[in-house]
């Protein structure tokens, strides 16, 4: 908008006194002096014959810019304009973090656990396995196999309250991507699994690196001292061992652990062999279902399955722990593949309208979901 300087008797609408015989400004349907017409932002007068508004602020467009033109969350620059003139962003459907789209193809990396890309004044912690995890992801990962046990020890607490005890003891390892991805290509009846695998049920008898000891913080956000050693596993039943990639936050690694569980449970109870979809999607379910309690515990409710299966850790959790959380449920919820994401809203629908027991015992008996 522009203003316009004149010389007449009027009332000032900044101070509501006379104008006089002097120059004033006309702008925004009102009369102003030139001192009394001023910044919202900086409670400077506007001497520019340009100038911005926000509602019926006036603005330096200077002002108006560091107030209102989106700064990019990584680089902490304004965001370009593109070819158009327009200002074009990209922004996480769950975080809402604004980026420069550029940013998507320079390398900056993202968290491996929440997604968020990391900040220019900000170092993300380096696993060995060439991951990246965010600080606050970091507060509560858990990067041995021993670490893991008390949460262990809670999924199968969880599976006890519904009425889903896993009888048999499963070893539970904790593994780094490379060890992982072994044992997947070790399984000669492999299930379904997605281009960043992050949890096994094995059935076969293999020699898994296994991590053994914390990797503690160094120079540089990097985690080193990294010790692991091999671990024989024995068939003895239909399930060998659950694996679950190290590194991850406690309530990502429980999500992963109780998807997990369920395909062993469907092994121990002979389920016969599932679809893709009806499997993953039931564990997937399960996986849901024990973030559902963990929101509920951290929000300091109870629900039939928290009160009967509460946490090993009684550590107050912050209110990033709330949202991560969500944000786990929010990517079961929303993801889109057909296997994964289809297979959950098939097999969340079918609990929800028939219960999970009578959902299970369909499954047991057509290998499908009841409609």
């Amino acid at each position: 908008m522009t203003c316009t300087f004149f010389l007449c008797d009027r009332i000032c609408a900044g101070c509501n006194y006379e104008i006089g015989h002097g120059r004033f400004l006309s702008c925004m349907g009102a009369v102003w002096h030139p001192e009394c017409f001023r910044c919202h932002a900086c409670n400077q007068p506007i001497a520019d014959y340009e100038f911005s508004m926000s509602g019926n602020y006036p603005y330096h467009k200077t002002c108006y810019k560091e107030h209102y033109h989106p700064k990019c969350d990584v680089c902490q620059h304004f965001i370009p304009t593109n070819a158009s003139g327009l200002i074009e962003y990209r922004a996480h459907p769950f975080w809402a973090q604004k980026y420069c789209p550029f940013h998507e193809h320079d390398g900056t990396p993202r968290c491996c656990s929440c997604e968020r890309m990391e900040p220019r004044e900000t170092s993300y912690a380096a696993l060995n396995d060439g991951r990246k995890l965010c600080l606050e992801c970091l507060d509560s990962s858990i990067m041995d196999t021993s670490e893991c046990q008390p949460l262990y020890r809670d999924i199968q607490a969880f599976y006890e309250s519904i009425n889903m005890k896993v009888e048999q003891i499963i070893p539970l390892l904790l593994v780094e991507r490379q060890a992982l991805n072994e044992a997947m290509d070790g399984e000669r009846n492999g299930h379904y699994h997605m281009p960043e695998t992050r949890g096994l049920c094995l059935s076969e008898e293999q020699t898994i690196s296994t991590v053994l000891r914390r990797p503690k913080m160094g120079m540089g956000s990097r985690v080193p001292d990294m010790r692991t050693e091999p671990y024989k596993l024995t068939r003895r039943c239909e399930v060998t061992a659950i694996l679950i990639l190290y590194g991850l936050p406690r309530l990502l690694t429980g999500s992963i652990l109780a998807h997990e569980m369920m395909h062993a449970w469907l092994r121990l109870q002979g389920y016969r062999t599932l679809s893709q979809d009806v499997e993953e999607g039931i564990c997937q379910v399960l996986a849901h279902m024990w973030l559902r309690t963990q929101i509920s515990l951290i929000s300091g409710k109870n629900t039939p399955s928290s009160s009967s299966a509460t946490s090993s850790r009684q550590e107050k959790r912050s209110p990033f722990d709330k949202k991560l959380a969500e944000f786990f449920k929010h990517q079961i919820e929303s993801d889109m593949s057909p296997v994964y994401g289809n297979g959950f809203r098939a097999g969340n629908q079918a609990v929800l309208k028939y219960g999970l027991p009578s959902t299970l015992e369909h499954i047991r008996l057509t290998g499908s979901f009841p409609f």
